[in-house]
């Protein structure tokens, strides 16, 4: 959520970087809300010290041996209680300026940094470096493909126990699923990140915090009865972790990996990807997240990139890095690079992770403060793909089809899988 104090003191500038988004927006009835909200709260302040002076006159009268029943201190009484009468109408008022604020700023997204390439979309995105030399899959087949050969997964006979874009992993298809989870877990726990198991189900707070809700909640599966929510990302619960929570600066960075099923509704994607692993209702996916201090945030963003870079390296699978222009960006985040893997099959890179910053955006969302001295503050926060499962899966049996119909298993994995290659049964 942005800073009311920006919508308060220059809007313009405000709707300025969100037009760098693509976004034509007039604030003025919201700077005029801030305002409100502003003259509410000085008023309050002003009555309710006022009252206190009243309240400390009326003591030392007391003290001075005035009896309680005396006209002076009964006037002073009244003139307290009216004042006190005007707080508390003052307080409702401010209530629900507050309230309304609240809600038109959860629909405003992030502002973009101010060194996030400028752009419509994702045609303007800025290549940073690649890694890895890509090719041509030496069979010429896609996963999907791959995958009924070797009888990895099923996807007809899902649409029986779900609907469509579900997918049941089957033998070494299961086993290559469970065996990349454990196998990205361990890689970023020995890189210091501490795991974390999270609810799959989350309530509407969660969702507000990390900024899934209210502008996204199309996207989401919820639960009919309860105020419970299926989790679109383990970014949703990591970001609740410390909701409500003050952090001593001291203890900062915290940084947490997540494995978690997630659920997304692919609104507006039918027809894209229909085959395979790449845009699924269900998904298996590994998160990074760090709450970390403002001033080293910058520097996090780069660690975090190359934490989920680490992965793709170890199983030695080309990929390349872009940062998102200002029209491309995620909703809570300020500045993104994206991680796109080569799927050789396909010939061409798709998208496997989204490495974002999101400044105090988050934490201001979900009540996360830090106290350094005696200054309380809001935390940074950052999160990324570490990676997503399923298309590391898509990526790896592209990489490695082997001419005969099989599929080699990089070696990094190998221990995990315990065999060094998939054949056809």
């Amino acid at each position: 959520m942005l800073d009311p104090r920006l919508i308060r003191q220059n809007h313009t500038l405000v709707e300025g970087q969100l037009a760098r988004r693509g976004l034509t927006l007039d604030l003025a009835p919201l700077h005029q809300l801030a305002q409100q909200e502003q003259q509410l709260v000085e008023q309050r302040n002003t009555l309710q010290a006022e009252g206190k002076g009243i309240g400390r006159q009326v003591g030392q009268l007391l003290q001075g041996g005035a009896d309680v029943c005396s006209p002076e201190v009964v006037a002073l009484r009244d003139k307290g209680n009216i004042i006190k009468d005007k707080v508390a109408a003052l307080e409702a008022q401010e209530r629900s300026v507050q309230a309304q604020l609240r809600e038109e700023l959860l629909c405003l997204p992030n502002l973009p940094s101010p060194t996030c390439p400028d752009g419509r979309g994702e045609m303007d995105n800025v290549e940073c470096r690649r890694w890895g030399e890509p090719k041509p899959a030496a069979a010429g087949l896609e996963h999907w493909q791959l995958a009924k050969t070797l009888g990895l997964f099923e996807s007809e006979r899902s649409v029986r126990i779900a609907q469509s874009r579900f997918i049941t992993l089957l033998g070494l298809g299961a086993r290559l699923e469970r065996s990349l989870i454990q196998f990205m877990l361990d890689l970023h726990i020995s890189r210091g990140y501490v795991e974390v198991l999270p609810p799959v189900l989350v309530n509407t707070a969660c969702l507000t915090g990390s900024g899934q809700l209210p502008k996204f909640a199309e996207e989401s599966f919820r639960c009919a009865d309860d105020d419970l929510w299926l989790t679109p990302t383990a970014e949703v619960p990591l970001t609740a972790l410390h909701r409500d929570e003050i952090i001593q600066a001291t203890h900062l960075p915290r940084r947490y990996v997540a494995y978690s099923p997630c659920f997304r509704r692919e609104a507006g994607s039918y027809g894209r990807d229909t085959r395979g692993l790449i845009r699924l209702h269900q998904f298996n996916k590994v998160e990074l997240y760090w709450f970390c201090h403002p001033q080293a945030s910058e520097a996090a963003h780069g660690q975090l990139t190359a934490d989920a870079e680490a992965v793709l390296q170890a199983l030695e699978l080309p990929y390349r890095v872009l940062e998102l222009c200002t029209g491309d960006l995620g909703f809570s985040a300020c500045r993104t690079y994206d991680l796109e893997v080569w799927l050789a099959g396909a010939g061409t890179y798709r998208e496997i992770s989204s490495c974002s910053t999101c400044g105090d955006f988050q934490a201001r969302r979900s009540s996360i403060r830090m106290k350094e001295g005696k200054r309380i503050r809001f935390p940074h926060t950052l999160n990324g793909s570490g990676l997503a499962i399923g298309r590391t899966m898509a990526a790896l049996l592209e990489w490695y089809q082997q001419p005969d119909g099989s599929v080699a298993i990089p070696q990094a994995l190998q221990p995990y899988m315990g065999c060094s290659v998939i054949t056809p049964p």
